[in-house]
């Protein structure tokens, strides 16, 4: 079995030393108050689960892989005890907004966080990490009944989340996809498509999964222009006038059939590439990439 030992004092030595993170703090008022113990805590912690609870199970998940039957998929031993216990912790959303029963810690440990988590275990850090990804979006870009309604579950970590993007005629020119949406009377959209190799498109880790699902609208412009994002659940969530089903062919293929749901406040696309690439925009070469897709989807 392989073994994984945080590297604390590694991690310590580049916050404290190489970039003194505490006086980078002080210029953010939400975070003036997280002390050198609180970080030292919270490092520890993550480091005890990492090794006791994650670690252990990255072969074994391996071997065993998730099983798909009769329309419901079910993860490797111990993954779903895991995840409850990460819940239990409130791991989720430890950089995410309080009103939103998140932790409100800077974004710098929530990243210390997700490192120390895929580094132990990637297989099972694509569960939570597509979440935080459908979190981000909604954050950013949700009205307030959504990120109530939607995202105070996904912080929580009793719902996860993933992004549908791809479809078997489409895999990295997304212009090109087929998956639609109509727009109903009640203000909801009936969506209707399907879409391939979706992360965490279904599992037995929490009660519903969330997907940020890319579509079009009838009137829509072609190529990304023309590109919509919608919100989708396992679940229907208690929302006025808003009903549909979702059906599920297997645990990496998405099939949407009829399903009404929320469409986001923003109908381009770019606010969803903006926001995968942000830890790639340290290079030139993203940089230049995500401000060439900006000037093309306005």
């Amino acid at each position: 079995m392989t073994e994984y030992t945080a590297p604390i004092e590694d991690i310590k030595f580049v916050l404290n030393d190489l970039l003194d993170i505490h006086s980078h703090y002080q210029n953010y008022p939400d975070y003036q108050d997280v002390t050198p113990d609180d970080i030292d805590m919270i490092l520890t912690e993550c480091a005890k689960f990492c090794t006791t609870e994650l670690a252990p199970l990255y072969q074994s998940g391996d071997r065993e892989g998730c099983n798909w039957e009769q329309g419901k998929v079910t993860t490797p031993a111990g993954f779903k005890d895991a995840y409850q216990k990460y819940v239990d912790g409130a791991w989720q959303g430890i950089s995410h907004p309080v009103e939103y029963d998140g932790q409100g810690l800077p974004p710098s440990i929530g990243l210390i966080v997700t490192e120390m988590i895929g580094t132990a275990n990637w297989s099972w850090s694509m569960y939570p990490g597509l979440s935080l990804g459908a979190m981000n979006t909604l954050l950013e870009h949700g009205s307030e009944i959504q990120k109530k309604t939607y995202l105070t579950k996904l912080t929580q970590g009793t719902w996860s989340g993933t992004m549908c993007l791809t479809e078997a005629q489409c895999g990295s020119d997304l212009g090109l996809i087929r998956t639609r949406a109509e727009p109903a009377d009640d203000g909801s959209y009936s969506v209707t498509g399907s879409k391939i190799f979706i992360s965490a498109g279904e599992h037995d880790l929490t009660s519903n999964i969330i997907h940020i699902v890319l579509a079009r609208l009838p009137d829509a412009p072609a190529g990304v222009r023309g590109i919509s994002l919608f919100l989708v659940g396992n679940l229907r969530p208690y929302l006025p006038d808003w009903a549909g089903r979702l059906c599920y062919e297997a645990s990496f293929y998405q099939h949407f059939e009829r399903f009404s749901r929320g469409v986001l406040d923003s109908r381009d696309i770019v606010f969803f590439l903006a926001m995968t690439a942000v830890p790639l925009a340290a290079s030139p070469f993203w940089a230049n990439l995500l401000e060439g897709l900006k000037r093309i989807c306005r």
